[in-house]
């Protein structure tokens, strides 16, 4: 399979998820900014080899050609955000604000986000063991969408 291709799949996959769905509705990234952002950091361990930025521009799922500035641009941007966001969660650590009970839902979510991923990250060879770990994995997943879709709502 290409590089683009393998990218192009592993970013439909990525962005599909329900989870990762509920999670970039309520960042401070808009959709291209993620997409960009996942591409300049991980198109590189994907394809195997360092890409430039216009390579990194034509990995992108839009059909519109996108230009090496266009896509440096909004790639400006989401770190921007995400630098942002990083600071946000600093200055309510700073101000004490996480030690007060309103955020405990979303100290329990992250937790939940943690299992989810260290479950996916642990799959057994046995198909026996595997079925039973695929429910748990399930189980998780309704959970966290159910939780993340609650706190979404101010």
């Amino acid at each position: 399979m290409k590089l683009k291709e393998s990218v192009q799949a592993w970013l439909n996959g990525a962005l599909s998820d329900p989870i990762v769905k509920i999670l970039a509705e309520n960042s401070q990234l808009s959709k291209t900014q993620l997409e960009t952002l996942l591409i300049d950091v991980l198109a590189e361990n994907i394809g195997g080899k360092y890409l430039k930025y216009d390579e990194k521009a034509r990995l992108r799922l839009t059909k519109a050609k996108i230009s090496r500035g266009s896509f440096n641009r909004t790639l400006k941007q989401s770190k921007e955000n995400v630098v942002k966001s990083i600071y946000t969660v600093l200055l309510l650590g700073y101000l004490g604000i996480f030690e007060s009970t309103t955020l405990d839902p979303y100290i329990e979510i992250a937790n939940k986000l943690k299992d989810y991923v260290e479950a996916h990250n642990d799959i057994p060879d046995n198909e026996k063991e595997l079925r039973d770990h695929l429910k748990v994995i399930e189980i998780i997943r309704e959970e966290l969408e159910k939780s993340l879709k609650r706190l979404s709502k101010p």
